[in-house]
Parts: structure tokens; C-alpha cells; sequence
């Protein structure tokens, strides 16, 4: 129990900051749909589809194999300078190559006058991945208040500039023309970049975390020994992971504005619609951000566990729990969607797809239960298997986005997203059974599923008006409750003590 309360309190953690900067972050999100449009807005959404993409092809896996094995050392000062020489001298190769190539970069994605976006992003992704190692050894070494202030002051400063670029100065400009403070605005500021400033506010941003790892960096001793191979032997299954992983997240988003018949949604352009898509895809970052959180803490947690020999059964907790609580957040995050989505989308043209939200908190919430399952090939390095699950998960997406996009639209892509997790999550845990057994408590997590599911199918049946609404609302809340209490959380806490 002691050892599940250390996870708990490491996920607090991580989730705490995280949640509440990514909560900071998110309310861009009401900004960038009053002001940009949903062709401009849909410039972002595909862009940063791409920037994952990157992302993890920039750090291919190395973040993961160095927790493996720098766990094995007391000093992991050598892997240390291993993993960030690596990324470093990739990082500066990479985007050196997308700067050159920018402005055919820019024709093919069809934004032939924004080819100044695709080298700011060249920029701002060789960042994320130089600070990779730096910020997975903060974790390492459990120093997650260090993390969660790098990160918070990362996010403060994206947004601050995003209020000053998007909204500060044209409100000056448009308002003192002839202040002191505007001819110095004018200097900085130009209305013509418009949606470009997202990103310019992105890179000022990343470049402070270059700054506060500094001292990090400027002790790493440049080296490539044979701790290289090891280190990305054990990493190549992880990159084609990461890579179809991020395909499954973020192909749906990109495929739709190529994908979906023209005119398939009355007096809006495929533009808008990714527009549209992308906006109430940002709504399930709830359910990803509880993902996120228990992520970061699990993968040290549990690789510096690995030797205990009671860790299946900690594992087994550790997923029923996850399972409780995931469950529980679908459940309430949809049934208040008609609140939360005026909210946080302030045009009218953004709520019209709503529908598509529990479909991808479901799915967000399978992919939390796939990395809990995920430690099994990673503890056996077998990661090769998790590159063979994830490579069906993202053959699945193409497959069914293309069967589904001009059928159902957006919908298509959500109940693909739900779809392809759901898979990968049933198959990991087929191959676990074999390869390292956990004795996963499996009809009790998938009751508490199917009642969540179930208690969110029944809303579309239920009464439309708020009174009956917020009724339904209480009334499955108390009801998963008092199931989760009865079969799970009484017992927990009697055995802790409390």
C-alpha cells in the first residue's frame, strides 16, 4: 500500500501541474475560436498534428530508454550525456533539413505563403526534443516540483504572449492609434501575421527552457560510446510506437480535410470543418490529461519496482484504480458537455460538434488502460510487440478513416479514434497474459466501463431540458459511485488505515 500511495502521490504531482497548465493553456482555446475563424483555426490544428508527428521522431524513443537503463546505474551521468548528445546533434540535423526545405514544404501542404510557419515549428520542435532527456531525468530523480515549474513557466509565458499578440495590441491599435505605447507596438506587432503569432508565441516560449536547463546542458560531455546502440536498440521498437501512436491521434484530424466529400456539410469548406473538429477534439484534453499525468509518474515508478516480486499484484491495483477514476471522469466530462462546451468554444459554429466528444474521452480513456497494460513488453524488452500492436492501431485509423470520413464526417474519425484504442488495449492485454502475467482484475474493470458507457448512451434518451438534465446527471453520479464505494473504494480505504 505504502508503494501505491508513492505512485498516487508522484500522479498528484504531475498531475496537479500538468493539469492546471495544460488547464491555463486550454484557455486559449476560447480565444482562438472567438477571434480566428475555422479555416484560420484550422491552420493550427493541422499544423500541430504535424508537430506531434515530429515529436516523436525527433526524440525516437530515447526518453524511455534511458529510464531503462539508468535505473541499472547509481550514476546515470553516462547515459545522461549518451541520450542528450544523441538528440542534440539529431535535433540540429532535422530541422536544419526542414528550414531548408520550407517552401516546398509549405506548397505541398497547401499553405504556399506560410513557409515562415514551417520554420518556426523546425525550431520550436528541436527545442522539445533537446530538453527531452533533461526533463525525463527531473522524473527519474523524483524531482517532479522542479518539473511542474519548468512547465507551468512555459505555459504562462505561451499564453501571456498569446494575450498580448492576439488580443492586446489590436485592441490598441484599433483603440490609442496615437499612444506612446503603440508606436512601440508597431514595431513588434503586425496584423498580418494574424494566426502566425500562435506559433511565435510557442517559440518565445520554448526558448526559456533552454535557459533553465542551461547549467544541464552546458555540462553534458558530448559523447557516443556503446551505450549508444544498447540505448537505441532498445529504442527503435519505441519510435515506430511513438510514430504510429501519433498517427492514430492525429491522422484523423489531418485526413479529414483531404478525405471528406466537398459540400458533405452544408456551406462550410473541408478548412472549416477541420476547424470545427479540432476545436471539440480539445475537449477530451481532460481525459488525456489524467492520462498524462499517471504516465509520467508510472513509467520511473514502476521500472524501478520491476525486481519487487509482488509487482504484478501492485499492477493489478494500479489498473483497477486507474480504471475507476478514468471511468468516472468519462462519465462526468460528457454529461457536462451542454456546459463546458459554451464555455470553452465561444462561437456557435465550433458546438455543433459535440457528439464527437465522449467518443474520443472513450478513447482516450482506452489509451490510458493500453499504457498501464504497456509495461509488460517494456519490462521484458520486448518492445518489439509494442511496434506490432501500434502499427495495426494505425493501419486500423487509415482503414476505417477513409471507410467512415465520407459516411458519418467527423463522426466518422472520433468513433475511429474510440475503435482503434479499444483494439490495441483488448491485444496488449491478450499478449500480457502470455508474456507477463498480472492478475488484472478484467470483468470488474470492464463493468465499470460498460456503466460509464452506458449511463452516457442513456443521456441521448433522457429528457433535453437543464432541470431534467442536471437530475440524470446526479443520479448517474450516485450511481457509479455507490458501485465503485461498494465493490472497490471501501476496501482501499480500510486497508490503508484511514
Amino acid at each position: 500500500m505504502a508503494r501505491l500511495r508513492t505512485l498516487a502521490s508522484q500522479t498528484v504531482v504531475y498531475g496537479v501541474s500538468g493539469i492546471l497548465g495544460r488547464l491555463i493553456n486550454f484557455a486559449l482555446v476560447p480565444l482562438y475560436t472567438a477571434v480566428f475563424n475555422e479555416s484560420e483555426y484550422g491552420i493550427v490544428i493541422e499544423l500541430y498534428a504535424y508537430v506531434a508527428f515530429l515529436n516523436v521522431l525527433y526524440s525516437y524513443g530515447f526518453e524511455t530508454s534511458f529510464f531503462r537503463y539508468a535505473t541499472k546505474e547509481q550514476d546515470n551521468t553516462g547515459y545522461f550525456n549518451v541520450a542528450q548528445t544523441s538528440l542534440l546533434l539529431s535535433s540540429i540535423v532535422f530541422s536544419g533539413i526542414l528550414i531548408l526545405l520550407a517552401n516546398p514544404i509549405a506548397h505541398f501542404i497547401e499553405y504556399p505563403d506560410n513557409a515562415i510557419y514551417i520554420i518556426w515549428l523546425a525550431i520550436i520542435i528541436a527545442i522539445d526534443a533537446i530538453v527531452v532527456i533533461p526533463f525525463a531525468r527531473l522524473r527519474l530523480e523524483g524531482k517532479g516540483v522542479r518539473f511542474a515549474t519548468f512547465r507551468m513557466i512555459n505555459i504562462l509565458i505561451n499564453v501571456g504572449l498569446n494575450l498580448f499578440f492576439i488580443l492586446f495590441c489590436p485592441w490598441m491599435v484599433a483603440n490609442h492609434p496615437e499612444a506612446m505605447a503603440t508606436q512601440w507596438i508597431d514595431r513588434i506587432y503586425s496584423p498580418e501575421i494574424g494566426v502566425g503569432y500562435v506559433f511565435i508565441s510557442n517559440l518565445i516560449a520554448n526558448a526559456f527552457y533552454l535557459v533553465f536547463f542551461l547549467p544541464d546542458l552546458l555540462r553534458v560531455k558530448l559523447t557516443l560510446d556503446k551505450r549508444w546502440k544498447t540505448m537505441f536498440n532498445y529504442a527503435a521498437p519505441l519510435l515506430i510506437v511513438g510514430l504510429a501512436g501519433v498517427m492514430i491521434d492525429t491522422l484523423s484530424r489531418t485526413m479529414i480535410k483531404y478525405w471528406l466529400p466537398e459540400g458533405f456539410y452544408p456551406g462550410k469548406t473541408n478548412q472549416d470543418i477541420l476547424g470545427v473538429f479540432g476545436a471539440c477534439f480539445k475537449l477530451s484534453v481532460f481525459m488525456t490529461l489524467a492520462v498524462q499525468a499517471f504516465r509520467y509518474a508510472f513509467e520511473p515508478f514502476f521500472f524501478s519496482e520491476a525486481a519487487n516480486k509482488d509487482s504484478p499484484e501492485l499492477l493489478s491495483k494500479v489498473m483497477n484504480y486507474f480504471i475507476i477514476f478514468g471511468a468516472f471522469a468519462w462519465l462526468m466530462i460528457s454529461l457536462l458537455l451542454p456546459d463546458l462546451g459554451p464555455i470553452f468554444l465561444r462561437s456557435p459554429e465550433y458546438l455543433e460538434g459535440l457528439d464527437i466528444v465522449p467518443w474520443l474521452l472513450g478513447g482516450s480513456l482506452c489509451l490510458g488502460i493500453y499504457y498501464n497494460l504497456s509495461v509488460w513488453y517494456k519490462l521484458t524488452d520486448k518492445t518489439i510487440y509494442g511496434a506490432y500492436i501500434n502499427i495495426l492501431g494505425a493501419s486500423m485509423t487509415i482503414v476505417l478513416n477513409i471507410w467512415l470520413i465520407p459516411v458519418l464526417g467527423y463522426m466518422g474519425s472520433a468513433i475511429t479514434t474510440f475503435v482503434v484504442y479499444g483494439t490495441m488495449m483488448v491485444i496488449s492485454y491478450l499478449y500480457s497474459r502470455k508474456h507477463y502475467p498480472v492478475p488484472y482484475k478484467v470483468l470488474r474493470g470492464l463493468f465499470y466501463l460498460g456503466l460509464a458507457g452506458g449511463l452516457i448512451i442513456g443521456a441521448y434518451f433522457w429528457e433535453n431540458n437543464a432541470i431534467m438534465r442536471y437530475v440524470y446527471l446526479v443520479v448517474s453520479a450516485g450511481i457509479f459511485v455507490s458501485a465503485a464505494w461498494f465493490l472497490d473504494i471501501k476496501r482501499l480505504i480500510n486497508s490503508s488505515g484511514l
